[in-house]
């Protein structure tokens, strides 16, 4: 079965929404396609404790702020309510549980999506807004075939109640991996973190003010001034932790994410766990074997159960493989549009190399994108 639509948004979280309200505002109201069951499903499934690491004010979408008696750091459960709302007030009807499979030139003008199923719909403008964690990165090892314990992505964790007593290795130290590891401790397990390479870490805040806001002040100086004002604080507020194994880049925490978007580890209390010795860190994993690991540096280490806080990819190219040669080194779209060739092809929510936030660049680009579908 094919069918038509003018504008198609391929992705029902937050840049699919924000998007969505911008162009129902001009007017038009596009079909919105989602391959889960429920609106935000990826902030559905993230684990229990997660908060935002940017501010309520920052954070929210074009037209709707979050509430103003909602916390300064909006946890997880109230991020959902949040989309609900908004895709509820909006009287926006996805359809869920449409799993899309291509996105491909049809005609002169415009592109066609082709579905699990086999049905199409031809559409002059999509917008494709799966943002950066479409699919885990799932690295393998040697050995993990024998290794006796469980061995899951973060994708697929939840919280730490039932690893009390149980030695945790968390392999990756990003935010998610951190946060893990402080969530393991505080529900009574031995958090062990796998370190790869050299860290940025911040604290959320900084002498009681957030983190978040002072690196959006520091974006608006010249990088000359501001890298090393944010190096400065770095080492005011977190110090040097090499004796705990964590290593400190060369690269300013705000030169790392303006260059490579990577965002630096936003602290909430791990590092503290870490310097009390609650915490291990090691070095990077060489091989598994029944009982746990063993590690580069030779070290067997035993441990019940592994949590892959190792990423995600975008995988866009999957989706639109003629995009392949387009992408930036990091394998995501460089722009909400890609230029001459790609005339109605849009994107949203993969700007991960401004301060503030992803959520925050989400609100800022979505007004641009509707501009120029509904010129």
């Amino acid at each position: 079965m094919t069918s038509a639509a003018e504008v198609v948004v391929v992705g029902c979280g937050p840049a699919g929404l924000a998007v969505s309200y911008c162009l129902i505002e001009r007017g038009v109201s596009p079909v919105v396609l989602d391959k889960a069951g429920q609106v935000a499903s990826a902030w559905r499934g993230h684990y229990d404790r997660l908060h935002l690491h940017t501010t309520r004010d920052q954070s929210h979408l074009p037209g709707r702020p979050f509430p103003g008696h909602w916390p300064q750091y909006v946890p997880r459960a109230k991020v959902v309510e949040y989309l609900d709302d908004y895709a509820q007030a909006l009287g926006i009807e996805p359809r869920m549980n449409a799993t899309v499979r291509s996105v491909e030139r049809y005609g002169d003008s415009g592109w066609q999506i082709g579905l699990e199923g086999g049905e199409t719909i031809g559409a002059s403008h999509v917008v494709i807004a799966t943002g950066f964690n479409r699919v885990p990165h799932e690295p393998r090892w040697p050995g993990m075939e024998t290794f006796s314990g469980r061995v899951r992505h973060s994708v697929d964790y939840r919280n730490g109640s039932d690893l009390a007593g149980r030695t945790v290795l968390i392999v990756g130290m990003g935010n998610t991996g951190a946060e893990i590891a402080l969530d393991v401790l505080e529900h009574g397990g031995r958090p062990v973190l796998s370190v790869r390479g050299p860290v940025n870490i911040v604290p959320r805040d900084i002498l009681g003010r957030p983190t978040a806001k002072t690196a959006l002040l520091l974006g608006k100086l010249p990088p000359r001034i501001a890298d090393p004002i944010g190096s400065a604080l770095r080492r005011l507020a977190v110090g040097d932790l090499r004796r705990w194994g964590i290593d400190t880049p060369r690269m300013p925490p705000l030169a790392q994410l303006r260059e490579e978007g990577r965002t630096p580890v936003v602290d909430v209390g791990t590092v503290k766990q870490i310097k009390r010795g609650n915490i291990r860190v090691v070095g990077p994993i060489q091989a598994f074997c029944a009982r746990g690991v063993e590690l580069e540096t030779g070290e067997m280490l035993d441990c019940e159960e592994v949590v892959l806080a190792t990423g995600f990819r975008s995988a866009t190219d999957e989706l639109v493989p003629e995009i392949r040669g387009a992408l930036d080194p990091r394998g995501h779209p460089p722009g909400p549009f890609l230029g001459r060739g790609f005339e109605g092809l849009h994107f949203a929510g993969f700007d991960g190399y401004s301060t503030g936030g992803v959520l925050r660049s989400i609100r800022l680009e979505a007004p641009g994108i509707a501009a120029r579908i509904v010129a």
